[in-house]
């Protein structure tokens, strides 16, 4: 008769925390058994199925990221790095924290650069977000899809929409704006300065 084991000693066999556990099965990555009195049981071939996965490499590491839009929005930055170390030291992760000021728009921030970097020389183990839109406002799939790839956990903290997408996502339109309009206002057209002025109107209009 196969041994079944409770949440607990599942998570020492595979050297993660309770709560990841709870995370996992929420996701279908590893959904247990059921006992009379609802409690969970894993059978050996799950655990077994999933040590290789989930053993650490030493040579890898956790990496949290976070982003805000604008430099007035440094308190929130500090809020979503206080959220990701909590996060973090909560799993007994041992982990690396970057993080960037600018546009959900631009691909070229200094952290996001780093990020790649060790995503593609593979030493990151797992990567953890307060938010999908932290990582890129548009495009984030395609890194998530590279993290697939490479055998990336990705953890998105809070899995819901953000409360200042629509106010983040204007300031990203106002600086793309801001850059063509550097272009067009070099033609000394009075009709263009005119669009780009009624565009940035319409964008506060709406935050």
């Amino acid at each position: 008769m196969n041994r079944f084991y409770s949440i607990s000693k599942a998570a020492t066999e595979l050297g993660v925390s309770i709560s990841t556990l709870r995370r996992w099965e929420s996701e279908g990555k590893l959904v247990p058994q059921r006992t009379k009195g609802n409690q969970r049981r894993y059978s050996p071939e799950q655990i077994m199925g999933l040590v290789r996965k989930v053993t650490p490499k030493p040579d890898r590491i956790t990496l949290a990221y976070a982003r805000v839009s604008s430099a007035d929005q440094k308190k929130d930055l500090e809020r979503q790095k206080t959220v990701l170390e909590m996060y973090c030291a909560a799993q007994g992760w041992n982990f690396e924290l970057i993080s960037d000021l600018g546009s959900g728009m631009n691909y070229r921030k200094k952290g996001l650069q780093s990020l790649l970097q060790k995503l593609l020389n593979g030493k990151i183990e797992r990567l953890v977000i307060t938010h999908k839109d932290r990582l890129l406002r548009f495009g984030a799939e395609l890194i998530f899809s590279v993290c697939e790839m490479k055998g990336v956990e990705v953890v998105i903290v809070n899995k819901g929409e953000e409360a200042s997408f629509e106010k983040d996502l204007a300031k990203d339109v106002l600086e793309i704006i801001t850059v063509f309009s550097a272009r067009l206002y070099g033609s000394r057209s009075k009709k263009n300065q005119k669009l780009i002025n009624g565009m940035k109107k319409a964008v506060k209009a709406a935050q």
